[in-house]
């Protein structure tokens, strides 16, 4: 039988310890450090990491060991990310609302011909 890999919703420090290769310090410094590193409490008062979290975390890894980042430079590079992710949002956002002007300026326009063309109708039975 194959051992299925089973998908949790919360993970405990220890396990993001065990899954990272971090110290629970460290993961402890980067929540004061980072504010997208926010796990929750339970009610013992215990950190509960969820799948975001641990995405995160995992990305900060690769920024600080990997690609030798500084605290600062990785705060500065996550920043750069956000806004950009922030801007492609809004452009998508306006190209979005442009579009649905249009149509509508269309359809108002369709519906203003066939209005004027039924008038023409009415005013002109015999026709």
């Amino acid at each position: 039988m194959q051992q299925r890999e089973v998908k949790k919703l919360y993970y405990s420090i220890g396990e993001v310890s065990s899954i990272t290769g971090l110290k629970q310090y460290v993961l402890r410094y980067w929540e004061t450090e980072f504010p997208h590193i926010k796990p929750s409490k339970n009610r013992a008062g215990n950190r509960v990491y969820k799948e975001s979290d641990l995405n995160s975390i995992k990305e900060l890894k690769n920024l600080l060991h990997n690609q030798k980042f500084t605290i600062k430079g990785a705060k500065q590079f996550l920043k750069n990310k956000q806004n950009l992710e922030t801007d492609r949002k809004h452009n998508s956002d306006e190209k979005a609302m442009k579009l649905i002007d249009t149509l509508d300026i269309k359809t108002l326009k369709n519906i203003q011909k066939s209005l004027n063309d039924l008038l023409l109708i009415l005013e002109n039975p015999g026709k």
